[in-house]
């Protein structure tokens, strides 16, 4: 694990998981200073946190959003609590009108989580430090800095797509259960927005055009993913993080589909030759779902925690690549870690 060494890079790592339209600290001396105030603070829950940069991405959270469809859609809320209410967009009165509300559905949509029920909706996006828990019940003790709960009540029924993969899993709640959904973030950077029906609050980054289609989607054919690449330039990692491009894959990822693809991460997709786009595609689509398929035997019940350790390359600086044996390459840039072959990636 990469730790945070002073508050300047803290600063630096906290920006560039600001929505779009934020401030840039760097130039907003106020701002910047209160910040500076408390950046000690900050610096150590960043860095003391034990998944310090490790964001949630597409894989990781399929995993969540599928199994915590399993375990809460068609119960109905009992309760709502809000123990960090900067995090929460929305108003009490706005969080008890949930109380009630059966949950229809929990899906994930690029690296937002969302929950629809009979009238309303919740967006998540947990960014860099959010994570989500599934609690049997309330006597469980809630992990330090939960934020936001959901306690639902017993199931009314059982909804149709429920993933086949959570069938006859233990750590589904009993149907008379009174489970919990927790929400829990020391810095408090991911949000979760409460959406009532008629309400128009934005979600920023959530909207069709800031997102293309999810990575994994079967809609996402070979023709469309050729049509998409062309109109975005640049080098390929910086491509795959892309939401306009793909929605879904972040920095581990994409050095792990690069890896598979072997493509090296800087080289600009303008010299990529048509073989060359057709196998970055079958790359992305192979790799997304080996790891989906990993995370279903490891993750559960932990949902709370991202397991990288299977990972072919990245976070692996200085080690063999598993391809060829050679010393895998590791570089940090803008808050972020790239680790490549030299050797196997062209």
């Amino acid at each position: 694990m990469r730790s945070v060494h002073s508050f300047d890079q803290a600063r630096g790592r906290l920006f560039i998981y600001l929505p779009k339209g934020r401030v840039n600290l760097a130039h907003a001396p106020k701002v910047n200073n209160r910040l500076r105030d408390h950046g000690a603070h900050l610096l150590g829950l960043v860095a003391s946190a034990p998944y310090n940069r490790v964001v949630p991405e597409l894989p990781d959270l399929a995993i969540v959003a599928d199994a915590f469809h399993a375990a809460l859609a068609g119960r109905r809320v009992l309760d709502v609590a809000a123990p960090g209410p900067l995090t929460v967009r929305g108003t009490p009165a706005e969080m008890s009108a949930l109380v009630g509300q059966r949950l229809e559905r929990f899906y994930r949509r690029g690296k937002f989580l969302w929950l629809e029920f009979e009238r309303d909706r919740i967006a998540i996006n947990a960014m860099l430090t959010g994570r989500l828990q599934l609690a049997a019940s309330a006597a469980v003790k809630k992990p330090q800095k939960t934020m936001f709960v959901l306690r639902f009540g017993a199931r009314e029924q059982v909804h149709a797509g429920v993933a086949s993969w959570t069938s006859g899993a233990t750590w589904i709640p009993d149907p008379d259960a009174t489970p919990e959904l927790r929400y829990r973030d020391p810095t408090q950077m991911g949000k979760v927005y409460v959406l009532p029906s008629g309400v128009d609050r934005p979600v920023p980054g959530s909207g069709e055009t800031d997102m293309g289609p999810d990575a994994d989607d079967p809609a996402l054919t070979l023709d469309v993913w050729r049509a998409r690449i062309r109109r975005h330039p640049g080098e390929l990692k910086n491509l795959l993080r892309n939401q306009e491009f793909v929605a879904g894959i972040g920095n581990a990822y994409s050095d792990e589909i690069l890896h598979a693809a072997r493509l090296q991460p800087f080289r600009k997709r303008g010299t990529l030759a048509p073989e060359e786009v057709d196998e970055l595609y079958a790359a992305t689509r192979a790799t997304l779902c080996n790891a989906i398929a990993v995370l279903r035997e490891r993750v559960p019940p932990a949902f709370e925690t991202e397991v990288r350790d299977f990972l072919a390359v990245h976070n692996h600086g200085g080690e063999p690549c598993p391809m060829c044996g050679q010393r895998i390459t590791q570089t940090e840039a803008g808050g972020f870690t790239t680790s490549y072959c030299r050797h196997c990636q062209r």
